[in-house]
């Protein structure tokens, strides 16, 4: 049932993106954007690309709940349904920052769960309409193709490491012990595009403070799926109804991950 569901979902996906998402890129209005919180905005694409995902997933399965990201904002309780039977999870419009910037990457980004457990997941960059999708236990794909992650195989190993959601003291310890044994990058700012990177080998590893579930349900199984290794820092599996917890650790194979998650455990994280 799950694996038929992609291409439904797909198509629920793009029809967003051809209404609510790319007739507005490069082309928002000022009375369009509007602050969500300090460093982060939300734009009326966001809000109608997530009208447009609610109808088309509840189509799909009308016994799921939903949440997405912006309703989840206007009312924290909508967060209690992360835990039902069945549940979607939506961020209409990931890395909305930079879209609204005139820029990439952004992307769309689906999960479903079962009790807290994502079983499915999907991840589109409408720009190059590139589609990654996963199901537990079935493998990691980019279209149809099924993928195994692979690392950069530089060394020292790529880092995309967030410091936007550290407390200040954080941050001076991952600058200070961790970031010397990696090469740093830049992060993208969308979680679209992160999952991805780790997957094909363009980053080794990353580490993510702030760990919301439309951000990293999705992500977090595509990586599992294709080998890499996505987890909390003491090797917990990461969950989505657990939307007060912190940190996550992504890598592009176990052995990256035990590396980094050993240097971040004698920090104390």
């Amino acid at each position: 049932m799950r694996d038929a569901l992609t291409a439904n979902v797909l198509s629920v996906i793009r029809e967003a993106t051809e209404r609510a998402i790319l007739p507005r890129y490069q082309s928002l209005s000022g009375h369009e954007i509007t602050a969500k919180a300090a460093d982060d905005v939300v734009t009326v694409a966001d809000h109608d690309s997530e009208a447009i995902l609610v109808e088309g997933l509840s189509r799909l399965l009308p016994e799921a709940s939903i949440v997405g990201e912006e309703a989840a904002h206007d009312d924290q309780t909508v967060l209690n349904r992360l835990s039902d039977s069945l549940c979607w999870i939506i961020d209409p419009l990931d890395g909305t920052n930079n879209f609204a910037g005139g820029h990439a990457p952004f992307g769309v980004i689906v999960a479903l769960a079962e009790r807290g457990e994502t079983v499915a997941g999907w991840l589109y960059a409408p720009l190059t309409g590139r589609f990654c999708h996963a199901v537990k236990g079935k493998g990691a794909y980019v279209g149809e193709e099924r993928i195994t992650a692979s690392t950069t195989g530089e060394n020292p190993p790529i880092a995309a490491i967030s410091l936007l959601f550290m407390n200040p003291a954080q941050r001076e310890e991952v600058k200070t012990h961790i970031a010397p044994h990696y090469r740093l990058v830049d992060i993208p700012r969308c979680a679209a595009e992160q999952y991805p990177r780790l997957a094909l080998g363009q980053n080794d590893v990353s580490i993510f403070e702030r760990t919301l579930p439309w951000d990293h349900a999705a992500g977090v199984l595509f990586l599992n799926e294709a080998g890499g290794k996505a987890a909390r820092g003491d090797g917990s599996p990461y969950r989505v109804d657990e939307h007060g917890r912190t940190g996550l650790i992504g890598a592009a194979s176990p052995a990256l991950w035990d590396e980094l998650a050993a240097r971040m455990l004698q920090l104390g994280h």
